[in-house]
């Protein structure tokens, strides 16, 4: 067998001219959902999130002081536990995915860090909705 190339497509520059892209972000993507569902595994109906970094600057390009940031609300789910059970002892199916973007409970979940990153862990009803 030959050497393995990574994905590359053409893409424009400021010039015009057509240069190769490494098409990296679903690698890396699915590379840390990979990590993190080993490593940590949700139970009943817990979801593993990993947020979107808050703003850093307003609309009309203001700065934004640390003490002023709004918590960040929108994250991508990356991790899923099996569901919770109901009266009968069956599981309930969770309606997010691994690799969905969510918008969640301001104030819901617990922040975690783990092997120096940062996870918000919530439970399926602090899910507000998926993005599209």
């Amino acid at each position: 067998m030959g050497v393995r190339q990574p994905l590359t497509c053409p893409s424009a520059n400021k010039d015009g001219a057509q240069a190769d892209t490494v098409l990296r972000q679903p690698i890396e993507l699915l590379e840390r959902m990979v990590k993190v569902a080993i490593a940590l595994k949700p139970l009943e109906d817990k979801i593993i999130i990993k947020q979107a970094p808050a703003e850093t600057t307003t609309a009309s390009g203001l700065v934004i002081p640390d003490s002023a940031k709004e918590k960040p609300q929108q994250g991508e789910v990356l991790a899923v536990g099996p569901g919770r059970r109901d009266d009968k002892g069956e599981r309930v199916p969770m309606d997010v995915k691994e690799g969905d973007r969510v918008l969640y409970s301001k104030y819901g979940g617990t922040e975690v860090t783990y092997k120096g990153e940062d996870y918000l862990i919530v439970s399926a009803r602090d899910i507000l909705a998926v993005l599209e």
